[in-house]
């Protein structure tokens, strides 16, 4: 491979069916800290983030021959990403604390103003979710899934998946309701 021109993703697809080193490396060197996002929202910390990644890409390594070039390899990493992450949750699950949906809709509604958030700051706050929240809240609101697919990959019922959102969304609302409000607190002194 001639290192002085760009590489494309088709190359080094072709060069990771082919299990050449050179080939991963530079896959992983131009997608590792995208993929690292993705994995930092289901992680607690960054630690757990940079295993999740690494079990990732050992998976997309060993499984790329089974890549059918149906949609984007980058978006066929990113699924191998998150199911890694369902997979890591799936080992640590602890207890979720599930919530009778009943009594999480008739909890009063707060509005908070979104323009002073920056993105490191949401995923602080998701990242201190409880694993269970944490996981049902990426999956539904980054990843799109219904709450019957996320029933099934996590092992819960559709309605504790429904649960786990709403509370999820309960929790993220008041601590970002309590930033406001020191926000507010440091500009009044």
């Amino acid at each position: 491979m001639n290192l002085s021109r760009k590489v494309t993703i088709d190359e080094l697809l072709d060069g990771c069916r082919r299990s050449e080193r050179r080939s991963q490396e530079l896959l992983y060197k131009l997608l590792a800290s995208k993929m690292l996002g993705v994995c930092m929202r289901y992680a607690k910390d960054r630690y757990e983030a940079e295993d999740i990644l690494q079990m990732g890409f050992v998976k997309v390594f060993q499984k790329v021959k089974e890549f059918k070039e149906q949609g984007s390899f980058e978006g066929w990493i990113r699924r191998i990403m998150v199911n890694t992450a369902i997979e890591v949750y799936r080992k640590n699950q602890r207890m979720l604390n599930v919530v009778d949906i009943d009594e999480v809709y008739d909890m009063p509604q707060e509005m908070f103003d979104m323009n002073r958030l920056e993105a490191k700051d949401l995923l602080a706050l998701i990242q201190h979710l409880s694993g269970g929240y944490r996981m049902v809240f990426n999956l539904y609101a980054i990843e799109g899934y219904s709450h019957k697919e996320i029933g099934e990959q996590l092992g819960i019922t559709e309605g504790a998946s429904k649960s786990q959102l709403s509370r999820a969304r309960a929790v993220l609302k008041e601590k970002l309701i309590k930033m406001e409000g020191a926000t507010h607190a440091n500009y009044v002194g």
